[in-house]
């Protein structure tokens, strides 16, 4: 008689061994997987904390900057009239420029008629209508600043601030 070969008795132990050894595998790779989010978020939440930080020194590092103000004096200036508009409209304006520290404010003082009259002369063009909303000021700031800079070149300021501004 001729013997079987064992084969299938193999495979029914490989069978009954692979349902214990899916279900095991099944389980390390959860945990290899839970580890790897585990992994993954605490580098995630290393780099975004490094990355504040890092944030957060910088404006500290820009506010120890010494920053100086200059006052414009105030001005009081027509406005182009509207079709059909009897009455002139006027614009009382005061600002002031910020610029990084009293050295650039010391340099720009003997210029303050020029700017002045960059200012005067600008906004005698406008109308009472272009300063309607915030969006007509913001326009106004960032004009009178270009036209600021012009003026004092080489030295720069950083930002006109307005103090008072009023339209009749």
């Amino acid at each position: 008689m001729a013997k079987k070969p064992k084969k299938a008795p193999e495979a029914e132990g490989e069978a009954e061994g692979a349902a214990p050894a899916a279900g095991g595998s099944r389980k390390k790779l959860i945990v290899i997987a839970a580890a790897a989010l585990l992994a993954a978020g605490g580098g995630g939440g290393f780099f975004l904390l490094r990355s504040r930080a890092a944030h957060a020194e910088k404006p500290a590092a820009e506010t120890k900057l010494p920053v100086a103000f200059m006052d414009v004096r105030e001005l009081t200036m027509n406005l182009a009239g509207d079709p059909g508009q009897p009455q002139p409209r006027f614009l009382r304006l005061k600002v002031t420029l910020e610029v990084r520290d009293a050295k650039v404010a010391a340099e720009i003082q003997p210029l303050m008629p020029r700017v002045e009259d960059t200012f005067q002369v600008y906004v005698r063009e406008l109308r009472a209508g272009d300063f309607e909303g915030a969006g007509g000021t913001y326009r106004l700031r960032e004009e009178l600043l270009r036209r600021v800079n012009v003026a004092v070149y080489p030295a720069k300021v950083d930002a006109v601030l307005f103090k008072d501004f009023v339209i009749q």
